[in-house]
């Protein structure tokens, strides 16, 4: 069994960078719509969650109300003509031109050659609206051409400028341009096909030699995505366009063993990541190759009961750096804590639409009733532990469920900017960081009536610390949906490489604090032992966008695989030393 994903799958720069400018937009334009002339990208699902955040598009200016006010209009990636931008301009309205710098070098290119009186003859598809755009540069010089017929119909011309769509098939525009310089041999020729185009088309053109089928993901009105699965059909492969995970024919794909994904230049990362995470769960379904113990712990993830475990394996953990005598309860207590929380507060997120793309956001819909009651009972179960533990464990654990419940509760009023605690940005990656090292730091000796020393600190600030960076990071994967749904995360607010600057910076103050414990605070040794899950963590951070055929839940399996590095890490140490230091 196996399925590959293109690494050209996705967004290119110039869709990226058009999207990327109207949700920056749209975290600070308050109350006021924004219309995107044209829908912003060929994607009806972004679409759709871009007019929920109050970024309309229209066909025609005259689409806007009268009296709306408007935070401005967006010529998207494709470009308009001087006419539109002139109708704009009448207008009074804002605009904000998103136009890809290399659909605006065609456009340069254009109007140069038609001053100097020649005929453009443009390479792409008809009705496109990088096309209306292009041809509206050539000032009534213009003509379009779709195939090599056309080239045959040409009238006799002069001086000839050849320009192509730049989403435009390579092959075609090869076959059209060898056709041209035949009428015409003194042709000016410009092969303005994008570079990321290209790419995409050679590595679908590959992966469909290689594979026993191919999926295309994107929107059915996006010309570059039907491109792809033309090419992708053309070797007499099985090639299936699906705009969603949903549409895909799953039976049909049961009888392939190699399947090859790919995706249009329109299509954002949630929805491939949706198709990849569903071909490969169900291709791990029928494959025999894939063990037992590689499902349950997929299962295990997916479900949030890995993350239970890892609360576990760093409650012990604080016990032992603590030198504390190891009890179950507060394991139980931390496990079951961390599982009602997480499951709790996905299961409210999943109403506002705030894990849409997720791998668990087909579980969730499936097994609504059986994720909340698993939830409410290991909330139950882990106040019941903590009042084993006694009078101040339940009243330490009470208030901590308290705080977990309230993160997402409408505590100001309405048309306040910040009605949550879960509105603050950037407040997610630091609450669940400090309610894990609150639960497995700082509950064992409180419930112990011990005071809190400079050891619990170094605990605390050390699954505080793995705890952020795997939160952060989980954050930077899925940083592209949390912006068009609207989340603040740090990636959101900081951008990639500052954030990446931070979680470096994070990960090499953890190191030097646990190498400098044992001498400047008297920790155990266990210290030393606990670099280890830290530099696993770097290490994933480091190649967390290297492997784009990963699924997402493996991929947040791997990275939750620290908290279990670091139980081991402890327990390693424990049988080594029995407990005592060096």
């Amino acid at each position: 069994m196996s399925v590959k994903l293109a690494e050209t799958a996705g967004f290119c720069m110039g869709v990226k960078r058009a999207v990327d400018m109207v949700l920056e937009l749209a975290q600070h334009k308050g109350q006021e719509t924004i219309y995107t002339y044209g829908p912003l990208i060929h994607n009806p699902q972004t679409v759709e969650l871009l007019r929920k955040r109050g970024i309309v598009p229209i066909a025609a200016i005259e689409e806007i109300p009268a009296g709306t006010k408007a935070a401005g209009i967006i010529i998207r990636a494709h470009g308009i003509s001087p006419q539109d931008r002139k109708l704009l301009r009448e207008k009074n309205l804002k605009i904000i031109d998103a136009t890809c710098p290399k659909v605006g070098r065609v456009q340069a290119i254009i109007k140069k050659h038609a001053v100097r009186n020649y005929t453009i003859l443009i390479i792409g598809d008809a009705g496109h609206p990088e096309v209306n755009g292009l041809l509206g540069y050539t000032f009534g010089k213009g003509l379009l051409l779709g195939a090599v017929e056309d080239v045959h119909r040409l009238p006799p011309l002069d001086k000839v400028c050849v320009v192509a769509q730049t989403t435009q098939s390579v092959d075609e525009y090869r076959r059209i341009v060898t056709a041209i310089q035949a009428r015409f041999p003194d042709a000016v020729i410009f092969d303005t096909i994008c570079d990321s185009t290209e790419r995409r088309q050679s590595e679908v053109k590959s992966l469909a030699e290689e594979m026993d089928a191919m999926i295309i993901v994107g929107g059915r009105n996006s010309a570059n995505t039907q491109r792809l699965a033309d090419l992708a059909a053309l070797p007499g492969k099985p090639t299936f366009h699906v705009e969603t995970s949903e549409e895909l024919p799953v039976e049909q794909l049961a009888a392939y063993e190699k399947i090859g994904i790919s995706a249009g230049a329109s299509t954002p990362n949630w929805i491939i990541d949706r198709v990849v995470d569903t071909v490969t769960t169900r291709q791990a379904d029928k494959s025999r190759q894939i063990n037992t113990i590689f499902r349950f712990w997929v299962w295990s993830v997916r479900t949030d009961l890995y993350s239970a475990l890892g609360a576990g394996c760093l409650a012990a953990t604080a016990m032992l750096f603590q030198e504390l005598t190891l009890r179950f309860l507060y394991i139980a207590v931390a496990s079951l804590y961390v599982y009602a929380m997480h499951t709790l507060n996905r299961f409210i997120n999943r109403k506002t639409g705030s894990i849409i793309g997720s791998f668990r956001e087909e579980s969730y819909r499936r097994h609504e009733s059986k994720y909340l009651a698993a939830a409410i009972l290991a909330l139950v179960f882990a106040l019941g532990a903590g009042l084993l533990s006694g009078r101040t464990a339940f009243l330490f654990l009470l208030a901590m469920s308290t705080l977990g419940i309230l993160y997402n509760a409408q505590l100001a009023p309405s048309g306040w900017p910040f009605r949550s605690i879960r509105d603050l940005p950037g407040s997610k990656n630091i609450t669940v960081a400090l309610a894990w090292a609150a639960i497995t730091a700082v509950l064992p000796p409180v419930a112990e009536k011990l005071p809190l020393t400079e050891t619990t600190a170094v605990s605390f600030a050390f699954i505080f610390g793995i705890v952020f960076v795997r939160s952060v990071l989980s954050d930077l994967l899925g940083v592209q949906s949390d912006k068009l749904v609207g989340k603040e995360t740090i990636p959101v607010l900081i951008g990639n490489d500052h954030t990446q600057q931070l979680l470096n910076m994070i990960s090499l103050a953890l190191v030097m604090m646990l190498a400098a414990a044992p001498t400047l605070v008297r920790t155990v040794s266990l210290s030393y032992f606990l670099i280890i899950p830290v530099i696993y963590i770097w290490i994933c951070f480091r190649l967390y966008d290297k492997k784009p055929g990963l699924i997402g839940v493996v991929k947040e399996g791997v990275l939750e695989t620290a908290y279990i590095i670091a139980g081991l890490s402890s327990w390693v140490w424990y049988l080594i030393f029995g407990g005592k230091g060096l």
